[in-house]
């Protein structure tokens, strides 16, 4: 018998000049990226840290340490694609996944649809099963002022 379980995952980074913004794994057009060891992708960070949440795992920060230089500049699909792995090794499958970033911008609607593939391919799962939004911070703190972005995402996974 399956029994279904969710997890709730929360990301953020600092914008930073010289830096690519890569969000559900989509190189998006702006001025700064965010600063992180990784590609520092909020949306897939928060992500992965709800499906790890899901199986009662530890958070990506104990599975993809920043002191490990082996991982600098990793993609955060790669990282999905590792928890997929951990998932598995649990008996464990994606079912849904809900995020919304938060971020005065860049407008991501335009980028939405590959983002959904990126992270579906990753989970492998259809992209019917996952969502994704985005929300200002109303010009509050310093995602409001813009310094930086964040992500909030829900994942239910089946487990054998």
């Amino acid at each position: 018998m399956s029994i279904f379980r969710s997890g709730i995952g929360y990301d953020a980074h600092r914008l930073a000049p010289g830096r690519k913004l890569i969000l559900g794994g989509v190189d998006i057009p702006h001025a700064m990226g965010l600063d992180g060891h990784s590609d520092a992708d909020v949306i897939s960070h928060a992500i992965a840290d709800a499906l790890l949440g899901a199986i009662g795992e530890r958070d990506i920060g104990h599975h993809f340490p920043n002191t490990d230089e082996t991982i600098r500049g990793i993609s955060s699909i790669e990282i999905l694609e590792r928890v997929t792995t951990i998932l598995r090794a649990k008996k464990s499958r994606a079912v849904n996944v809900d995020v919304t970033l938060i971020a005065e911008a860049p407008k991501i609607a335009p980028h939405i649809s590959a983002m959904r593939e990126r992270i579906a391919s990753a989970l492998q799962l259809e992209q019917s099963r996952i969502s994704i939004k985005a929300t200002t911070n109303e010009g509050l703190g310093a995602v409001g002022r813009g310094e930086g972005m964040a992500a909030m995402a829900i994942a239910t996974i089946e487990q054998d």
